[in-house]
C-alpha cells in the first residue's frame, strides 16, 4: 500500500472518530444549547469529508466505508438526553466540557496533518482530484480546531 493509500486511510479514520466525537459531545452537553448546536454541525463536516474521502478512495482502489448518520430516535438517544440534563444541573459539565473540548482538538489537530500530507502527496503526484480533496476539506477541519 502506497503513502497516498496509507494517509487517505488514516484521515478517513480520523474524521469518521471525529465525527462521532463531536456526535457524542452535542450529546453529552445537551443542556449547553451552543455547545450542543456547534458540535453537531461540526460532526456533519466530518461526515461529509468522510463521504468525500471514501469516493476518492475508490478512484485509488481503496474500500472506505461511507459515514452512518447519527441514531437520533430510540431508547438510546432518550436516556443520553435525560443523562445530559441530569448532568448540566450539577458543578462538574464544566471540568468534563473542557475535558471534551481538549479531545476534541488533539483530533481535529491530527485530522489537520493528515489533511496536509495528503495534499503534500497529491502536489508530489500531481493528482488534483486529491489536491481539490484537500484543498476544500481541509480549511473546515482547521475551523474544528478554533
Amino acid at each position: 500500500m502506497n503513502g497516498i493509500n496509507l494517509t487517505l486511510r488514516a484521515l478517513h479514520h480520523g474524521e469518521q472518530r471525529l465525527a462521532k466525537e463531536l456526535t457524542d459531545v452535542a450529546e453529552r452537553h445537551r443542556a449547553e444549547h451552543e455547545v450542543h448546536h456547534v458540535a453537531t454541525d461540526l460532526a456533519g463536516w466530518s461526515r461529509e469529508h468522510v463521504r468525500r474521502l471514501a469516493e476518492s478512495g475508490r478512484d485509488h482502489d481503496l474500500k472506505l466505508g461511507d459515514p452512518s448518520e447519527p441514531d437520533t430516535s430510540g431508547l438510546l438517544p432518550t436516556l443520553r438526553e435525560k443523562a445530559a440534563e441530569a448532568v448540566g444541573r450539577r458543578p462538574e459539565p464544566g471540568l468534563l466540557l473542557l475535558r471534551d473540548l481538549r479531545e476534541l482538538h488533539l483530533d481535529a489537530t491530527e485530522n489537520s496533518l493528515y489533511w496536509e500530507m495528503l495534499a503534500q502527496a497529491a502536489q508530489a503526484t500531481r493528482d488534483d482530484g486529491l489536491l481539490a480533496l484537500a484543498s476544500a476539506c481541509h480549511p473546515q477541519t482547521l475551523r474544528q480546531l478554533g
